[in-house]
């Protein structure tokens, strides 16, 4: 079903593309619009995790690292029935995390050097667990889909008032409107996407981590500094934000149309709420990651409190 979804969200992108191809260049246009969708099609499946990770800057963690997160990531992944999936780090300050990659053969799980400073060991775990749900429900590749798209639609949207076309068709005020709604339209449908995930991933992590009270946690502080702390590199590709644990922007009176995720407190509230429902039946056996499971590799001197 997640190759199905993809399809499908690939099919109504290109449509939108070439809908706004139509309307600066009519038939040529939408004729044009189409080719280069085809080719942002086949582009974007093999590529669109790396050129997501480069807007991000992102380095890869190699296994053995002090902190031990390549080691976090492994373990938690088996634990999901994953294959393991790289591991990036991002240097902003801002704590966050994403995955991306169009399948969990081909997965990576990013989180910024904010996130490893701000968070518990067991915190920590319950992000990645959450990320590795993504890329078990194949979240990723419909998230990373939508934000090559949706920049991409944005960026011919802007392009409209050079053509004389679609103002002949439309007027001023006409392309004015289609500039804004255009990018709007592939905000909604990253929005929809997001937002009915964000509590499907929540719910999977908690399980695969076993405990939801430590994503839960997590989420928490993840919204207070992610309020309070720039991330640069999703504000220059906002059409990126859905794909964070915690939007990242807020920096621009723009961001307002990329609020991409549910609340934080209604999603803290469904965790609780799973973590007393599973504390209210028998014990049943399980090999979901424990507080014990979880690697203790960091050494001492790093930084951070969970190191």
């Amino acid at each position: 079903m997640g190759y199905v979804k993809t399809a499908m969200l690939m099919a109504a992108m290109t449509a939108l593309f070439m809908g706004v191809g139509y309307l600066i260049g009519g038939t040529g246009g939408a004729l044009i619009a189409l080719v280069v969708a085809a080719g942002m099609n086949a582009f974007t499946w093999w590529n669109s995790d790396r050129m997501v990770l480069k807007m991000h800057n992102a380095q890869p963690v190699s296994p053995g690292d002090r902190a031990g997160l390549y080691a976090m990531t492994a373990e938690l992944a088996r634990n999901a029935g994953l294959p393991e999936p790289k591991v990036y780090l991002i240097d902003t300050p801002q704590p966050n995390a994403f995955a991306t990659g169009r399948n969990p053969a081909n997965a990576a799980v990013a989180v910024t050097a904010g996130l490893m400073r701000s968070l518990s060991r067991e915190e920590l775990a319950g992000v990645i667990a959450h990320e590795l749900a993504h890329i078990r429900n194949h979240d990723t590749a419909i998230m990373t889909v939508t934000a090559t798209f949706a920049g991409a639609i944005s960026m011919l949207a802007n392009f409209a008032l050079f053509f004389g076309g679609s103002r002949e068709r439309l007027g001023l005020v006409g392309t004015l409107l289609m500039m804004f709604l255009a990018p709007m339209a592939a905000a909604l449908v990253q929005m929809a996407i997001s937002r009915t995930r964000e509590y499907a991933a929540d719910k999977a992590g908690a399980e695969i981590c076993g405990e939801p009270l430590w994503l839960a946690s997590a989420l928490e502080k993840i919204a207070m500094g992610a309020a309070q702390i720039d991330n640069h590199a999703a504000e220059r590709n906002p059409a990126t934000a859905h794909m964070f644990i915690i939007n990242p922007l807020h920096a621009h009176k723009r961001d307002a149309l990329f609020a991409t995720h549910p609340a934080t407190e209604n999603r803290v509230a469904a965790l609780r709420a799973m973590a007393g429902s599973s504390r209210a039946k028998p014990a049943q056996p399980t090999v979901q990651t424990t507080r014990s499971r979880i690697p203790k590799t960091g050494r001492k001197g790093d930084a951070g409190p969970w190191r």
